[in-house]
């Protein structure tokens, strides 16, 4: 599908998706919801039923003949052809203890590359957006990467992508946080990933790194950020792709240097 088309459709993925966040924004107290573990479970789920009860049939209709990818925490290379990728919840764990970081996501992927993204942040009202070949806007602004040059000047992040990630990932985790305390300046560890890396698009901080292919929480950061000139690649400097197994996002000018210092760990 042409740019020209994949824009008209934009409008209409916003939509969706805007509309899908007052669902989300409705559920959201500013205190914690459950105690034990199958509490928290219930109302992780619960939100995603109530967002995708509104979200799924209105992107299906926008884009006829685009699939549906079910799980939301799976990784790797998709079939070829069109997909949605959507995460209803994006920061699900946040909205169900009170905190404010979480958002609504909807991207469609070709041949396993992101090409249309939306990420309404409901709290703000605030809404990301990204058209492949069209660049990046946060609401009407276009949206340009920071100029950093100096990976010891750099606020970078990472998280991990969901729960039960294997010991040796969080291993990697761990070790990779320590190894950019010492190259750069500050390192952020939070969930979820799209809220971080709207930030490096934004040119608020500088690179994001994750060692997990959870596609739902990096294909609508990954054009975010390449749409406003950073770049986008796996940790061992390939081109990132749905079927990459880890990813780095930074701006041109530090993602050198922050692939010297995370190669090694990946």
């Amino acid at each position: 599908m042409p740019f020209d088309a994949d824009a008209t459709l934009l409008s209409e993925v916003t939509a969706a998706v805007t509309t899908a966040g007052l669902t989300l924004r409705d559920r959201y107290a500013p205190q914690a919801r459950g105690e034990r573990l199958s509490e928290v479970v219930d109302e992780i789920h619960a939100n995603d039923d109530a967002v995708l009860s509104v979200l799924r049939e209105p992107l299906l209709r926008a884009r006829r003949g685009a699939q549906w990818a079910e799980d939301e925490l799976a990784g790797g290379a998709l079939p070829p052809g069109e997909w949605w990728v959507v995460d209803p919840a994006e920061g699900n764990i946040n909205h169900v203890h009170g905190l404010p970081d979480w958002a609504v996501t909807a991207t469609l992927v070709r041949d396993n590359q992101p090409v249309l993204t939306v990420v309404h942040l409901p709290l703000t009202g605030d809404t990301y957006t990204a058209v492949a070949g069209g660049g990046a806007r946060l609401n009407d602004r276009p949206l340009k990467v920071s100029a950093k040059t100096d990976l010891g000047a750099a606020l970078t992040g990472t998280g991990q992508a969901k729960p039960g990630e294997d010991e040796h990932t969080l291993r990697r985790i761990g070790e990779s946080v320590i190894a950019m305390l010492t190259g750069g300046l500050v390192v952020r560890v939070s969930v979820p990933a799209t809220l971080q890396l709207i930030h490096v698009a934004a040119g608020r901080t500088d690179a994001f790194w994750q060692f997990s292919d959870v596609r739902s929480g990096l294909v609508a950061g990954a054009l975010l950020v390449s749409e406003a000139g950073g770049t986008v690649t796996d940790l061992a400097g390939r081109p990132w792709s749905t079927g990459s197994r880890d990813f780095l996002a930074a701006a041109p000018g530090v993602h050198a240097a922050a692939l010297k210092v995370l190669s090694p760990i990946a």
